[in-house]
């Protein structure tokens, strides 16, 4: 069996189980030569039932941001990880930050560290882009203005009482720059307020950016 040959089609995306013992049918003890190609590096365990391609296929991987919309699902990068990938702090961000409708989760994989904040719905479907990194790729990613709310609603003990506080927070604690602020849509923020966690702080955040 030529395990690159036939895997190569779904080599840019995590690989289920499922479809991995779909590949294996001919084997009488597929899970055996699951375990044979985890140990020879030709596939990786990124967690129970779902997988990447490993070093050994040379073939291409999937974008880190893509194994955190599968690795716990529904969901979509957002907080550092997207306000780093928009060029909106200068930090480039180790850890794969994710928003999910599900419980909060870290996953620390063979492939870096996957965090998960759980915001309710309809607030947690504001905002969301389809990014098309290749032609076999598209990932879910927090538009720059929805990914600075998140981090506003989902960082605790910040609440936003004043303009000066909120510039503070910005410009200073997340290093901002107030040019690519003043960019932000504020008029599509407004129309998250009602179902948003933390209104007043949200309010506050949209004052501010407007005074820019």
């Amino acid at each position: 069996m030529d395990f690159r040959k036939m895997i190569k089609e779904y080599a840019e995306a995590p690989i289920s189980r499922h479809l991995i013992l779909d590949l294996l049918s001919e084997y009488q003890r597929p899970n055996d030569k699951i375990s044979e190609l985890i140990k020879s590096k030709a596939l990786i365990s990124v967690r129970r039932g779902l997988y990447i391609v490993g070093p050994k296929t040379d073939l291409p991987t999937p974008e880190p941001f893509l194994i955190a919309n599968h690795l716990r699902g529904p969901s979509y990068v957002s907080l550092e990880s997207a306000l780093s990938y928009w060029s909106m702090i200068p930090e480039r961000a180790y850890e794969i930050s994710s928003v999910t409708i599900k419980t909060s989760k870290l996953y620390k994989t063979p492939v870096g560290r996957f965090s998960y904040r759980q915001l309710k719905t309809p607030y947690y479907s504001y905002g969301i882009k389809n990014i098309r990194h290749s032609s076999k790729q598209s990932i879910l990613v927090a538009s720059p203005e929805k990914a600075l709310c998140d981090k506003i609603v989902l960082t605790p003990k910040i609440h936003l009482r004043s303009i000066t506080q909120t510039q503070d927070f910005l410009m200073e604690d997340l290093r901002m720059d107030s040019e690519v602020l003043s960019t932000l849509d504020t008029k599509v923020m407004e129309s998250w307020i009602e179902n948003a966690p933390k209104k007043s702080s949200v309010e506050m955040l949209i004052k501010t950016l407007k005074e820019l």
